[in-house]
């Protein structure tokens, strides 16, 4: 791919649902977060060509964000297979050794009839490679950035898992001739 690629990836807003759940692909985003939306919107560069993933809660915070997005269906989350819908805490008290399996491995395991994080950073690869020079907003998922900043930094899929992206907060990364550059990770803009 020639031409280098300036990538605003920022979080969905919060999941309108109850906390601690594994939401499906068309929970709705809770866009009460005006000033931190404003902020963002005065933040990203105009001329910036969006993307958002195939999720509800992504193309809400993508149009909220006064941004029509382009939907790449490799920034999808995590898929949690027969987990999707469940709340953590559930799964843990009767999740059998599946959960708790689970999580001894986050990187590699796979929850039932969905796919590994590591399975996600590849997915996440070839999106980014659909991806042309210039600059671009993506509205994604956390474990979405998690992946990009592991294909940035050639990280283990493990290490990866362990920055926090939070809801609304802004990652900046480069693709540049050279390799990739980090600029920031998981900054709230003000």
């Amino acid at each position: 791919m020639e031409g280098e690629t300036f990538l605003w990836l920022i979080r969905h807003a919060t999941v309108h649902g109850i906390v601690g759940t594994i939401h499906a692909p068309d929970a709705p985003a809770d866009l009460t977060d005006r000033a931190q939306l404003d902020a963002l919107r005065r933040h990203l560069p105009p001329e910036a060509v969006s993307y958002a993933s195939l999720s509800r809660r992504t193309v809400e915070t993508a149009r909220a964000l006064g941004r029509d997005p382009v939907l790449i269906s490799e920034f999808g989350e995590q898929d949690f297979g027969d987990w999707t819908g469940l709340r953590h805490d559930e799964l843990a008290a009767s999740g059998g050794d599946a959960y708790a399996q689970f999580w001894s491995d986050p990187a590699r395991a796979r929850p039932p009839g969905g796919e590994s994080f590591e399975d996600q950073v590849a997915r996440v690869r070839q999106g980014l490679s659909r991806i042309g020079a210039g600059s671009a907003a993506l509205v994604v998922h956390s474990g979405t950035i998690r992946a990009a900043l592991c294909i940035a930094l050639d990280l283990t899929p493990q290490a990866a898992l362990r920055f926090v992206i939070d809801p609304l907060s802004l990652t900046r990364i480069d693709r540049l001739a050279t390799g990739w550059r980090v600029l920031s990770v998981n900054h709230r803009v003000a």
